[in-house]
């Protein structure tokens, strides 16, 4: 067997992973979130992404144009409607659901997304 080359292996750690400023599907800066994309064969935003929300951040009105899946790493997350997100809880949001979230706590996430979101 074969070994893997450095070039075919990428590894990030969510506690030192070098994240950068969330830009959304409009090409706007969103305060307070970063983000560390792991796949580079998605665009930016899609794919499995490390995702970061400070404390008292919300994320764009938005609405999937596929599922979003993701886990919660650390912090609390609450959606729109009140529905909180806690560390350990693994979401599926469905192709057409439109929320926005926001976190008093700041938040850390894995998430995936095989196409980027409609801003509302």
């Amino acid at each position: 067997m074969k070994s893997i080359s450095k070039v075919d292996r990428i590894v990030h750690n969510y506690k030192t992973a070098p994240f950068m400023p969330y830009i959304d599907a409009d090409g706007r800066e969103i305060p307070g979130q970063q983000f560390v994309q792991l796949d580079d064969t998605f665009p930016e935003g899609a794919g499995f992404t490390l995702y970061r929300m400070a404390p008292g951040s919300s994320s764009q009105p938005h609405e999937h144009t596929c599922h979003e899946q993701f886990f919660v790493i650390e912090g609390e997350v609450v959606d729109n409607d009140g529905f909180v997100y806690k560390p350990g809880d693994f979401v599926l949001l469905k192709t057409g659901t439109q929320h926005f979230s926001t976190t008093e706590t700041g938040a850390t996430l894995v998430v995936f997304v095989r196409e980027l979101e409609r801003n509302l």
